[in-house]
Order: C-alpha cells, then sequence, then structure tokens
C-alpha cells in the first residue's frame, strides 16, 4: 500500500530542498484547540539559517512560530492525519494535495506547473509585514489616511515600526515569558506611541498574549493623544503617562524599551530594567555627552580624533560598548547592531539584551570594563554608577537633540 503521508513529505523535502516551495496550508483542522482554523507554512531565511514560518491562524487571531527546516517538517509529518485532514503544497513546479477521509482513508494527487508562484528565499519583512494597515490607532496617529492606506510621508515611519517589530518578535521568542499572566511592557519615551501600540497589537493579537503596555513620555500633548486613540480603539491593557524615565516607578517589568531616550536617560532606563529583573532590554541610544569631555585618547591616536565626527563617533561606540558589557555583567546576552538603514534615521544603534537563563561569572566583564575605562581616562559612567548604587552626576538634557 502507497504511504500517502510520506510521499507528501518527501515532496515538501525535495521542494524545500530545490527552493521552489510557495507555500504548505494544513487545514480541515479536527484537533482539541478551540478556533484554529489552519496553518500556513513558508521558508523563510534568518540570520544565514533556512527556517521554516509557521502562522497558526485563528478565528480573530494569528500566532507566528519559527522553526529550521528539520524541525519543521517533523512538526508537520507529526500534525498530518492527526489535528488535520487536508494539506496543498504549493510549489513552482506543481501543486500537491493530501487528503484524510474520515475512516482514516488518505489520497495524494498532484498537478504539475498549474501554481507558479514566486518563492522568496530572503526574510524579507517589507513584504512580511507584523502590522496591519488596517489598525484603526494607526490612523489616529497619523501613518494611514481615513481609508486606511499609508501616508507617502510615513513611508519611512512605517518601515521603522515594521523592523522594530521583527526584532522584538526574534528577542520575544528567545526570552523566557510565562504564560500564566500578561506580558509587562514599559516604553520610556514612547512619545507618540507608534512602537508601544505596534507592541501591544503584536503581542495581543499576533500572539494571542495577554499584555499591560505602557508608555511614559514627559510631553504631555502627547500622552494625551495617545490616551485617545487607545481609547477610541477599545485597547485593554494599554496605558500612557506623563513622566521622566529618572523618577517613573513600576513594581514589575518582562520587557523595557527605550529608542531614542537622550544621554544618560538610557543608562537610566537600561537600570530600570535591570533592576526589575526585565527578561529584555531594547534601547536606541540618542546622544553621547556623559563619556566624550572624559576620553583622553593616546597621542598616536590623536591625528584621526582631531576631527569631531571621529571623536564624536568613538565617544559613541566607547558609552554603548561600556553599555552592553554593563548588561553582560548583569547577567544578559547582549547585541549591539543596526536598527535601521542611516537613510531613515540617524539614531539607528540598538542595543538588545536577553536575560540569561543560567549565571554566568561577572568578573571577565568588569575587568574589561575598568581597562577600557583607564585606556580613556574615564572617571564616570552613569550605568556603572546606578548599578553600584551611586547617584547619576549629572541629569539628561535633550534640548539639543530634537
Amino acid at each position: 500500500m502507497t504511504d500517502h503521508p510520506a510521499e507528501f513529505l518527501a515532496r515538501l523535502r525535495h521542494s524545500l530542498d530545490a527552493q521552489t516551495l510557495s507555500k504548505l496550508v494544513l487545514s480541515k483542522y479536527q484537533g482539541e484547540e478551540k478556533e484554529l482554523v489552519r496553518l500556513t507554512v513558508r521558508p523563510i531565511n534568518l540570520r544565514g539559517q533556512d527556517c521554516l514560518s509557521v502562522v497558526y491562524q485563528y478565528q480573530t487571531r494569528e500566532i507566528t512560530k519559527n522553526h529550521p527546516v528539520a524541525e519543521g517538517v517533523a512538526l508537520i509529518g507529526a500534525l498530518l492525519g492527526r489535528d488535520f485532514k487536508n494539506a496543498n503544497l504549493l510549489a513552482s513546479d506543481g501543486e500537491t494535495q493530501l487528503q484524510f477521509s474520515k475512516k482514516g482513508k488518505t489520497s495524494l494527487q498532484h498537478q504539475g506547473q498549474v501554481r507558479a508562484e514566486a518563492t522568496a528565499r530572503t526574510h524579507d519583512h517589507e513584504k512580511q509585514r507584523f502590522l496591519d494597515l488596517d489598525r484603526p490607532f494607526l490612523t489616529d496617529l497619523g501613518v494611514t489616511d481615513a481609508k486606511g492606506q499609508l501616508i507617502p510621508a510615513m513611508s519611512r515611519k512605517w518601515k521603522q515600526i515594521n523592523k522594530f517589530l521583527e526584532i522584538f518578535s526574534h528577542a520575544f521568542a528567545q526570552a523566557r515569558m510565562p504564560e500564566a499572566r500578561p506580558v509587562r511592557v514599559l516604553d520610556f519615551g514612547s512619545g507618540k506611541g507608534y512602537l508601544t501600540f505596534a507592541v501591544h497589537d503584536w503581542l495581543t493579537r499576533t500572539q494571542g498574549r495577554a499584555a499591560h503596555v505602557t508608555g511614559v513620555e514627559l510631553r504631555d500633548p502627547l500622552v494625551r493623544l495617545c490616551m485617545q486613540a487607545a481609547e477610541r480603539s477599545g485597547l485593554q491593557g494599554l496605558d500612557f503617562f506623563t513622566g521622566d524615565v529618572r523618577t517613573f516607578d513600576t513594581p514589575q517589568l518582562d520587557i523595557m524599551i527605550a529608542l531614542h531616550a537622550c544621554d544618560i536617560a538610557t543608562d537610566y532606563a537600561i537600570h530600570t530594567g535591570i533592576r526589575l529583573g526585565a527578561e529584555i532590554i531594547l534601547c536606541a541610544p540618542c546622544c553621547h555627552k556623559e563619556i566624550r569631555p572624559q576620553m583622553h585618547s593616546p597621542a598616536v591616536l590623536q591625528p584621526l580624533l582631531k576631527h569631531g565626527i571621529h571623536l564624536g563617533q568613538e565617544a559613541e561606540m566607547v558609552t554603548d560598548g561600556l553599555r552592553a558589557l554593563l548588561l553582560e555583567a548583569s547577567g544578559y546576552d547582549t547585541q549591539v547592531f543596526e536598527f535601521v538603514s542611516l537613510e531613515h534615521t540617524s539614531k539607528n544603534k540598538m542595543i538588545l539584551a536577553v536575560k540569561r537563563a543560567a549565571a554566568r561569572d561577572a568578573a571577565p566583564f568588569r575587568n574589561q570594563i575598568r581597562a577600557i575605562k583607564d585606556f580613556y581616562g574615564i572617571r564616570q559612567q552613569c550605568l556603572e554608577s546606578l548599578l553600584g548604587g551611586t547617584a547619576a552626576p549629572r541629569q539628561a538634557d535633550c534640548s539639543d537633540c530634537g
């Protein structure tokens, strides 16, 4: 007797190897999970690794999970016939359909060259959006018009929002987030709330998680605008407060976000995340005023650093490098990378920290921090002072940062 499921999986593996797979749809769900309708599977490439992106489509929401190819194929094999009674494989060389009858009998049909859909091997997240343009709050925030169409002048902002959610989704997949309670998110310097609303939407609609997302912003008119937009959209678990990163307090925190917090305000935000044991810390620092006047570079570097732009870039590198090392010493796996290209924003560096499951010796990181400070003659670094229980020497001043 022909083993139709095994043959179907063989065709799936072949289409993956040949890079011809467009998508795989599992339907006619018979499992125990309420409201689940179908799974849609597509090949993607995440940081150089081939993966399968599995979208769980429910009646009112979607959840996306990414798996290495072998793991994803094994998952599909386990679901065929047990939870899903129909599977359609669409590739550039044809379409294959596997069906299971009520009595458990199988049938397999293949039609060549009937569905020639282009296969995107690169994970192009500007095409695979993490946020739908039809969300009402985007109109209130000035991203879309009354018809739900993207306003051309907001195209760069729209790209930044989706890029941020891409980074956020990867970090969320790595972190340990208990499902028994809501995810608690704090967004310092939330501004007009673009990312605050986007994170709330992604957590609640895409991931199906309960969430308490709070935006904190110094400018009261922006806080009122965001509160009104949240109320008009009927969003629960989304709040905005007028406050300062140095004084705003919260008892519990899972995710700390601070984009474009000026100078040492970024250090205060990171310290809040560390102090409250946040699983994820995401920062895009703004200006770097604290370290630059303290730095005394070796004589051999003076011909390079006599140019103000080079000195500023070096101060930025040293500042954010020290922050990353302090996060590592505090129990986080940390990355510093480009957020979006310079054509979209000059403030494009991001620090991402995900809390480690196991403790690591902090001494090597602290030795590196001490050596770097000695090399440049740095006497004070705000985050280090805060972690050591010492008040920072001055307050952040955003007056010339725009």
